[in-house]
């Protein structure tokens, strides 16, 4: 044998014995896997936020045989009841998991009031253009960036106007309204532009500030208008506008992700894709075709139901351009040129 060969030899059985010793990196396995992985929401079941957190966790249940366990906590009870916390908890890791809204994390992903922007949306097909479609694989990508990983939409509804003064018609019907808003300061602005008084505040608060008066009316979808009896809280007015709608993303904590192995993660993400559907289909039960039975059952409890005309619906587009502007720029430009072209294509 050649010194030169001899020389690689030695060199080779260095080399592998050298990377025999090196730690491996340990792969995910069962055995390290938690007890209970908490899922975070704002409301329970039966309103369709809360069931979909209970279908993602059963199904996930079922199909790894027990090995992940997800328990449903709602209330935003994991963090003390503030719901516009929840993202910044669970990119920590005080939250496992989450079913949330884009309203409630937009204060942390700016780009995420684009569901926000006020009558942005005008019906279903809309919605599921943006969710379904590029914008909400960006929207995915600014997520991952953030230590979350996004894995699904489902769906809490197009938010609809209520308070206990009078019916609204036209822009200046909310002259002078006190009303509860939540999530970013794009909420303040559209309503301070169409003449109302906002204030912002969980639920929680909002129930006795509505109860007693301090607060004339408020904004929600009509499953929780229903489910939530906010009839009795004095809110005998109602008008479906559309002016926008709340997606849901079912999401895991990077780390805790990346806890599960290739095949859990997988079982994990497909359970989050059905549960979304389902949540979507549960959102929509009653809303949808000519004679919706939801609004049926609403002016049955004595609530005057308002749906305005296009000429109407108008009117609250041209008082909220200005806002519309503004926000273009903060949200991105582009990302709202895209999700306009969008619905435009649907």
């Amino acid at each position: 044998m050649t010194l030169s060969r001899r020389l690689f030899g030695l060199a080779l059985a260095g080399g592998l014995a050298a990377a025999s010793a090196l730690p491996l990196a340990p792969a995910a396995t069962a055995q390290d896997y938690k007890d209970e992985y908490k899922i975070s929401t704002v409301v329970g079941a039966p309103l369709p936020w809360g069931l979909t957190a209970e279908k993602w966790a059963e199904l996930v249940a079922e199909r790894t045989d027990g090995r992940i366990t997800m328990k449903v906590y709602p209330g935003a009870q994991l963090v003390s009841g503030d719901q516009t916390k929840e993202f910044t908890a669970m990119r920590r890791g005080i939250i496992d998991m989450a079913v949330g809204s884009t309203i409630n994390w937009s204060p942390q992903v700016t780009e995420l009031n684009l569901f926000s922007m006020p009558f942005l949306m005008p019906d279903y097909a809309a919605i599921d253009a943006l969710t379904q479609g590029p914008v909400g694989e960006r929207l995915f990508e600014i997520l991952s960036d953030k230590g979350v990983v996004p894995l699904a939409w489902a769906e809490n509804g197009f938010r609809e106007v209520s308070n206990s003064k009078r019916p609204i018609r036209t822009p200046a019907d909310l002259d002078g309204l006190k009303m509860r808003v939540v999530g970013s300061p794009l909420f303040n602005d559209t309503f301070t532009a169409l003449g109302a008084n906002p204030t912002q505040m969980s639920w929680a608060d909002a129930v006795p500030a509505l109860t007693t008066g301090a607060v004339d009316g408020q904004e929600n979808p009509m499953s929780i208008f229903t489910l939530a009896k906010i009839h009795e809280l004095g809110q005998n007015n109602v008008t479906l506008w559309h002016y926008v709608a709340d997606p849901l993303i079912l999401a895991v904590n990077q780390d805790v992700w990346d806890s599960f192995t290739p095949e859990d993660q997988e079982i994990v993400r497909q359970a989050a894709v059905e549960a979304g559907a389902y949540g979507v289909e549960v959102a929509r039960e009653g809303m949808t075709g000519e004679n919706p039975p939801i609004i049926d059952e609403v002016r049955a409890l004595g609530v005057e139901v308002v749906e305005l005309t296009p000429e109407q619906r108008q009117a609250f587009i041209d008082a909220t351009r200005g806002v519309y502007a503004d926000w273009s720029e903060k949200i991105g430009a582009d990302l709202v040129k895209q999700a306009e072209e969008s619905i435009a294509n649907r």
